[in-house]
């Protein structure tokens, strides 16, 4: 049976060159920990001596037991006109905790003497020496040929002697590197195959996406004979970013039938998620595979036959990699896209209340109500539609007050509401906005009436202008995003006011959350 193809992350260290993206000490930790437990076999943690943050966190990882990823530390060749044994970075490697070390030496003749600055026998003798030394000291080493392929096709020689050189001084594999991610994916294949046959050392590849092609180079590199790839979870990075290792590891286990080591891919969109949170970065909706969207259908004919077959159009089976099918429902939708949706919430349909459904949705879509991003109100309707539950209160009346004292302008709003059996509560509330005041105001007196409606906490809001040539006149949407500490939900309102269509969406809310407690008492 063939080797499994070794996964290596460089998350902490090639992903936090991402615009936008700092890790503290105690996230790369809480990372590292995820990615061992998911099956990563190395984990590049960062670069000893380069900043106080990774010290500490190398200090941490140290003391920290993995199951299986291998921590590894990142650096360069020792500079030039220094011992190796006098290098301060080298030294750092050579003490920090990682069993293994990875470090880049420049193969590109054209950086050799246009970056580096020195002359080219003087770069190798660097390589040579640098990874001597940090054998010589106990540790295991990846060498990271920097810029390979384009030195390669500028000085075949040359690139090559210079992994010749890595291959004297003692290191374990010859990562190949598409730097600047300029390569094509028909340059990868001979200079694989021609480093394979020339050294029998294992060979990586490391790719970056500037040419949006580092998932296909990885993959070609690896049908090629290499056998570690080197990425990024999501693929962030600097500049374009990285190869996204969600979709590499997808495709060679799934798609090509490589064996991984140990990763688990029934928790690969869980992954991705986390490091997304950890990164404070939102979760491209589109990523193959683990992206929100990867198994969405919306067109009622595309739902129609996967409901009766999923492979019709699903690629994979969206639970192999830990994601879900999502039904959206839309003015596209027709009767089976409503009763595929419909399952998810319990609510069988007959035909005839699948068209009475399908022909409301499609009005009210046509007024601007978008049901595919507001699960909570949907289901509510179709309930409603269905006799099966009406809204538990009615706002009787609501007023929202804006005052400018001074250099502060504040928001105070009151709502009224009244319960079946004709109970009404008039509160107010102050709020940072008119919309934050409502919220108070209409969750304060619905407390009192319905106590779950106290945990009920917004996250996320949202409005769109429907039609921008109507300038202040034209009507928005109002997406709201609520919790209440278990699980989340969506709704939607749509006015030319956007106070009404806000207060719209925030009944919505409060129905749902009582409609999901039974309107039981709140006992927490």
């Amino acid at each position: 049976m063939p080797e499994p193809v070794m996964i290596y992350d460089t998350t902490l260290r090639d992903g936090s060159q991402s615009e936008g993206v700092s890790f503290s000490s105690e996230d790369k930790l809480e990372i590292l920990k995820k990615l061992d437990e998911f099956g990563v076999d190395f984990v590049e943690g960062g670069w000893p001596g380069s900043n106080p943050r990774d010290d500490e966190f190398f200090e941490l990882a140290g003391k920290t037991k993995l199951g299986h990823a291998k921590l590894t530390a990142f650096g360069s060749t020792g500079r030039h006109g220094t011992p190796a044994e006098d290098d301060p970075n080298l030294r750092n490697l050579a003490s920090c905790p990682a069993e293994w070390c990875c470090i880049f030496g420049k193969t590109w003749d054209f950086h050799v003497t246009d970056a580096l600055c020195v002359p080219l026998e003087d770069n190798l003798t660097m390589i040579r020496d640098s990874i001597r030394f940090l054998r010589k000291s106990g540790k295991r080493v990846l060498f990271d040929a920097e810029h390979f392929f384009d030195g390669y096709r500028s000085n075949r020689e040359y690139a090559l002697k210079s992994l010749c050189a890595a291959v004297e001084g003692g290191a374990e594999w010859l990562v190949l590197c598409d730097t600047n991610g300029g390569s094509m994916t028909g340059d990868i294949t001979p200079a694989v195959e021609d480093v394979l046959l020339t050294f029998g050392v294992p060979v990586g590849i490391h790719c970056h996406n500037d040419s949006d092609l580092a998932v296909a180079n990885s993959l070609a590199a690896v049908e090629s004979g290499a056998m570690m790839v080197q990425g990024t979870i999501n693929g962030i990075g600097e500049r374009c970013g990285n190869a996204n290792l969600c979709s590499v590891m997808a495709n060679l286990n799934l798609k090509m039938g490589y064996e991984l080591s140990a990763a688990d891919l029934s928790r690969l969109t869980k992954v991705s998620e986390f490091i997304a949170e950890t990164a404070n970065l939102t979760s491209s909706p589109g990523m193959p595979y683990v992206g929100e969207k990867a198994f969405a259908h919306k067109g009622g004919i595309h739902v129609s036959a996967v409901a009766r077959n999923p492979r019709t159009y699903e690629h994979v089976k969206p639970e192999l990699v830990g994601n879900r099918r999502r039904v959206l429902i839309s003015d596209m939708a027709g009767r089976a896209s409503i009763s595929e949706k419909l399952k998810d919430f319990g609510i069988d349909v007959d035909s005839e209340e699948s068209r009475i459904i399908v022909g409301e949705i499609k009005k009210l879509e046509a007024e601007g109500y978008q049901f595919e991003g507001a699960d909570a109100s949907f289901e509510l309707l179709a309930r409603r539609l269905k006799g099966e539950s009406e809204c538990p209160f009615r706002v009787t009346g609501f007023r929202v007050f804006i005052d400018n004292a001074g250099d502060r302008i504040s928001s105070e709003a009151s709502v009224k509401v009244m319960d079946p059996d004709g109970n009404e509560e008039h509160t107010a509330a102050n709020g940072d906005g008119p919309v934050n005041a409502l919220d108070n105001s209409l969750r304060k007196a619905l407390s009192k009436l319905f106590p779950v409606t106290g945990r009920v906490r917004l996250t996320d809001y949202k409005v769109r202008v429907l039609d921008e040539k109507s300038a202040t006149a034209a009507s928005v949407r109002v997406l709201i995003r609520s919790t209440d500490g278990k699980q989340s939900w969506t709704t939607i309102g749509v006015s030319a006011n956007v106070i009404e269509a806000s207060l719209d969406a925030l009944v919505d809310s409060m129905e749902y959350a009582i409609y999901k407690n039974n309107g039981k008492e709140d006992t927490e």
